[in-house]
């Protein structure tokens, strides 16, 4: 009843003038989050792309669900 996204952040920056280096920084770490989800998911139509550091989850949601959606109409 969950979504949760687990991954790792590897980042190195390195400043150079000309042949010398004179900085460089490093940067790890992991990181999870846990995204609750309060309908029924067709796990089997699940998607995720990473594109461009971007992360895309596509989530289908389960006929059953899909019935108990409500309608709000705006004025």
């Amino acid at each position: 009843d969950s979504l949760n996204l687990r991954g790792e952040k590897r980042e190195e920056t390195e400043r150079k003038d000309g042949k010398n280096v004179y900085a460089m920084e490093r940067s790890y770490g992991f990181f999870q989050r846990n995204i609750p989800l309060n309908c029924e998911i067709d796990t089997d139509k699940v998607d995720a792309v990473f594109k461009n550091g971007v992360l895309s989850v596509t989530l289908a949601k389960t006929p059953a669900a899909q019935a108990k959606t409500k309608k709000i109409p705006i004025r």
